[in-house]
Formats: C-alpha cells, structure tokens, sequence
C-alpha cells in the first residue's frame, strides 16, 4: 500500500462565513462558524488519508488544548501522528479565516512562536520506508531536513510552494515537484506572468515546476514546453485548503505512478469538490467520490 510522509504545520483554524470580505475598519456579522484543524502539510495528509494512502504526519504542536485537538482530529481522520511532536509550555499556531459567499477568503496567521525549528530529531525518522515526502514552506528547517534525507534515500519530494517570509529557493532546489500557488510563484520570482515565472523557477532545480491557479486551471513545464490542465467547473462554497488537498492528492497520484497529466486531473478533482463544502477538510471526497466524478469527463 502506498505510504507518505507529509512534513510541515498544523494550525488551529477559526473560520468565519461572511456575505463580503471586510475592506476596512468596523464590525462584521457571520452567518457560520467552525474549528477545525488547517496547515498545508497536515491538511494534505487528510487528503491522503480519505483517498486511500497510508500517511504520517511529521511536523509541531504545542501542548495546549488547541495541540491536543489537533492531534486527536488528525487520528480521526486515519493520519499516522506519532512523528507529530508535541512540544511542553507552547502554544500552537492559530489561523483566522474569513470566507464570504463566493468562496473567496482572506487569511490571517499566527505561527507559533513557541515551537522550536530545530528539525535535527528527523534523524530518527526513515525517509526509505515512503513512497513520496511531501513539505510545506511553513517549517523551513523541517522541509530542508527531510527532503534532504529523502534525496539520500532516492525517494521522491513534492513541495507545496506557497507564501512564506523565507526563501524557499534552497527548497525549490531540493523538489523533484515543485508545485506553486500564484502568489507563491510570483514571490519567488517577482513576475506576474505565470509562464515566465516557471521558467525561472525551473533554472533553480532538476525537477518539475508546476503552478495552481484557481479557477484557471494548473500550469506545468514538461521539459521546456508549457502544458496546462483547465479547473473543473463546480459550484464553489469555500476554497479554504483547495490548494493543500491538490497537493495531498498530487503526491498519492505521483506515488501511485500516475502519469503528470493524470495526476494533475485527479488533483484537480479533489480540490474541485473540496470546494463544494465549507472548511478545509470535511469537504474533501474519498476516493469513491472522487473517480465517480472523473467518470463524468472521460
């Protein structure tokens, strides 16, 4: 059976259903609200997990009560978290999400800054005994460290470039996928247009670049040439965590030795009917769901 590791934050996320996101200063009436568990890599792991692969989950937590809920959706949700270390007198990271009525959300984050980066005790992990490792850029040290060990262990890396404060060009570097959000894309590589930045971005490592795009579709470089995949049409509730399922998925595809075009679609899938629910996890399809909705565009 297929097995991965994803590598990265889990965040507490309090998301908040709005007609309009604000545009300034004032008071606010929400129609929904829910907590759930949110983070990149934590969040693809759920993917993962309702899809069918066997997965752990290696990244932080403090040992509040905000951790130990974390811990314990993750376990429901048939994630693997004894790699999930839970760190004594700290805090975990928050999230604040406003989502109005078309989907869109704006996104307010608080890392922790109790929890240590220090990602020395990967040491203890094997990285061979995975089919694919999948990171996040939110744990820099972390992704650094096990896409290092993975590259020594000749297992394949997926990296889910999204926005961060860091450079993530050492981590682009180490990617045999380096799949980019939009934003993540044009941080890196300060260009607006998608098919120039992945050809930047492609001078920085031998591997594949790919970007996501919403509702344009997915963007990717097959050797020097530009292919691109368009989003399925669906009625959209919340996109909050579409892009971490695309990669949760993406990397079950690619371990599943799925083509690239044939990964991006089932990807694109998941994240589409991800989209038809609110919050970021209770939407994402299983397996089933998922290929009775490809059957439909064969």
């Amino acid at each position: 059976m297929t097995r991965i590791a994803c590598v990265g934050i889990a965040v507490h996320d309090r998301i908040y259903s709005v007609d309009t996101l604000p545009t300034g200063g004032g008071k606010y009436q929400a129609s929904r609200y829910m907590e759930v568990g949110g983070g990149p890599a934590s969040t693809a792991a759920v993917a993962i997990a309702r899809l069918g692969g066997v997965v752990d989950f290696i990244g932080r937590v403090g040992d509040d009560d905000c951790g130990n809920k974390l811990i314990a959706e993750l376990q429901r949700w048939g994630v693997n978290t004894q790699w999930c270390r839970q760190y004594p007198n700290a805090r975990s990271s928050q999230a604040t999400i406003i989502v109005d009525k078309e989907g869109e959300r704006a996104i307010v984050n608080y890392p922790s800054p109790d929890l240590p980066v220090d990602a020395q005790w990967l040491e203890a992990v094997d990285f061979s005994e995975y089919d694919i490792v999948l990171a996040d850029v939110r744990w820099h040290e972390g992704t650094l460290k096990a896409f290092s060990m993975a590259r020594e262990a000749r297992i394949p890396t997926l990296l889910d470039a999204d926005v961060t404060t860091q450079d993530i060009t050492p981590l682009v570097a180490l990617a045999d996928h380096a799949v980019f959000s939009a934003p993540g894309l044009r941080l890196m590589t300060a260009t607006s247009d998608s098919r120039d930045g992945l050809q930047q971005a492609a001078t920085c490592t031998e591997g594949k670049v790919y970007v996501t795009q919403g509702h344009e579709g997915a963007l990717w470089m097959d050797d020097e040439h530009f292919c691109h995949f368009p989003a399925f049409s669906v009625n959209v509730i919340d996109t909050t965590g579409a892009g971490d399922v695309f990669h949760g998925a993406m990397a079950l595809g690619i371990a599943e030795k799925m083509t690239t075009e044939q990964a991006i679609r089932f990807a694109s899938a998941v994240a589409a009917l991800k989209c038809t629910q609110p919050g970021g996890r209770a939407g994402i399809p299983d397996r089933e769901h998922t290929e009775s909705f490809l059957s439909f565009f064969r």
